[in-house]
């Protein structure tokens, strides 16, 4: 007969002991989301909008809600709201010189949570978060790119509670499109500036 020894059950009451805690734990989680849940019912249609931004789901839509709230009207505008958040940066200048352009303190919770959403919200291909973020990671690196698309969605955030209406993806092509305005702006201004009446009619 095959002898089963002391250490054997030693081990079989600890992990029994912690599937007991877990269970426990999983049983708290429960009820914590059950309440958090009854309390949140009556902003349900808010957490809905919140959740059409790409990287923003019902969970970390209801911690943004708890931390702002439904109503953007205690914001002066969305510039506000940007460094309630913590991400509007702090720009120290000297004879002409930028000395700092780290960004503010402000509401751990919303910027951290903001941080977590801005990295899943840039892997949804042909989306106007990614190409921003694509195009500023060229130029400023990772890092300062994450922030700013970070920094992003407390905009779209202020603007979809402002206004009842779910988010707009601008697309991967706004960019693209913004070149070609600003360099036909640039070169009527040109033209205008050499004396000539000028007027642009798009190809077919």
């Amino acid at each position: 007969m095959c002898r089963v020894g002391s250490g054997f059950w030693a081990r079989l009451f600890l992990v029994s002991l912690h599937l007991g805690q877990v269970e426990q734990l999983e049983a708290s989680l429960a009820r914590i989301e059950a309440r958090v849940g009854g309390l949140l019912a009556p902003l349900a249609e808010q957490v809905r909008l919140l959740c059409t931004i790409p990287g923003i789901g019902p969970t970390s839509a209801t911690v943004i809600l708890a931390e702002i709230g439904p109503d953007m009207s205690r914001f002066p505008d969305v510039g506000h709201l940007v460094s309630w958040a913590g991400l509007c940066p702090e720009i120290h200048e000297s004879a002409g010189k930028r000395r700092s352009t780290r960004v503010r303190k402000g509401d751990p919770w919303l910027k951290t949570m903001l941080a977590q959403c801005a990295w899943p919200a840039i892997s949804v291909k042909d989306s106007y978060l990614r190409a921003r973020f694509l195009r500023l990671k060229a130029r400023r690196g990772v890092k300062k790119a994450i922030v700013a698309i970070a920094a992003d969605l407390p905009r779209a955030i202020y603007y979809i509670l402002t206004r009842n209406t779910p988010y707009l993806d601008l697309g991967a092509g706004f960019f693209d499109r913004l070149d070609t305005t600003k360099a036909t702006a640039n070169l009527v201004r040109r033209l205008r500036a050499l004396g000539y009446d000028v007027s642009i009619t798009p190809a077919a």
